[in-house]
């Protein structure tokens, strides 16, 4: 691709998000809270603020919050699966939220509809081309694609291998990637293949700004690539999405919770769609544990493989401004 090819590759991104530069910040629970988001976006970045499990309310108060630390353009970043999707549908439409990105699954229709009905662009995860195919179909206003090198719940497919299967054959919308991206050097390649933009997590949780706990951070500074790992199924009776952490006394309670839960699962004593959900309640609360707490041995400390290239504590700017040198170079 040459370099007026990626120039208005990048160039696209930008006029989508609406922003100097094409890097969403992950959603990263607990993390991409008001301070985090504001500081990516009056960067010249694109946060997204993680609603998680949080009630509607408080999503709603995050984002006057954010807004009141930025007059940026910042999106926010809803599950699908969650009951109460419909309201917090209908609370990013009141408030006026620009981008919504979905995560979690496919969405209906209907809410896909309601949201660009409501003036919001929307974005959705494609692990493959055939899915984003039907997502393009569905409505969708563009995708992120994110690699298994990605920290927290990730998909069985490296970055690069979805990045040419991908970028190559996608021109109907612009197309984000993510996992593994920490330098200058990784989001010129992907811009390279004709990536609209980057989505990093794991770098921005040692941002400045961002509120994880000191010890939290310490573990990503001290931590190789090789110490982020997925964790395994066990048994198919319980389907489980895999999550990539660093190793540690967290990881063998997961491994037994998991092994109980099998167990219940197999005996009758609890529904699979119960057990999972416990499993899901069971990560939420561990990486709050890790990163708000700081309890890094027993919490979960979630992280990607490009854990291995965050070596102190920045500005947000200053890593936007890593990130994006050698586009701009």
């Amino acid at each position: 691709m040459t370099n007026a090819a990626v120039s208005d590759s990048w160039k696209r991104g930008r006029d989508f998000l609406g922003v100097r530069q094409a890097v969403l910040g992950g959603a990263m629970s607990w993390l991409s809270e008001r301070h985090l988001v504001a500081a990516i976006s009056n960067a010249g970045g694109f946060g997204v603020l993680a609603t998680g499990s949080m009630p509607v309310e408080l999503a709603r108060a995050e984002v006057r919050a954010t807004r009141a630390l930025t007059d940026k353009p910042f999106g926010i970043n809803l599950i699908i699966m969650h009951p109460a999707l419909a309201d917090y549908v209908a609370m990013v439409v009141e408030e006026k939220v620009t981008h919504c990105v979905l995560a979690g699954g496919m969405p209906g229709r209907e809410t896909v509809e309601t949201l660009r009905a409501g003036g919001v662009k929307v974005i959705l995860f494609a692990p493959s081309l055939a899915l984003a195919r039907r997502l393009i179909q569905r409505g969708v206003d563009a995708l992120i694609i994110e690699g298994h090198e990605a920290g927290g719940h990730v998909g069985p497919v490296s970055t690069l291998v979805l990045a040419q299967e991908i970028l190559p054959h996608v021109h109907e919308v612009p197309v984000f990637v993510a996992g593994g991206i920490a330098d200058g050097v990784m989001t010129a390649a992907m811009a390279s293949l004709g990536a609209a933009g980057v989505q990093v997590g794991t770098r921005f949780v040692c941002a400045g700004e961002c509120v994880a706990h000191a010890n939290f951070k310490q573990k990503f500074i001290q931590a190789q690539a090789r110490d982020a790992v997925v964790t395994v199924q066990f048994d198919p009776a319980l389907p489980v999405i895999p999550v990539r952490a660093l190793v540690n006394k967290g990881t063998e309670r997961f491994n037994q919770l998991q092994l109980d839960l099998v167990r219940q699962v197999r005996e009758g004593s609890k529904p699979r769609a119960e057990a999972q959900l416990e499993l899901e309640h069971f990560w939420a609360g561990a990486l709050r544990r890790a990163a708000i707490d700081g309890d890094v041995e027993h919490g979960s400390v979630m992280a990607g493989q490009s854990v291995g290239m965050v070596r102190a504590i920045q500005p947000a700017a200053t890593i936007i401004e890593d990130l994006v040198a050698r586009l701009e170079g």
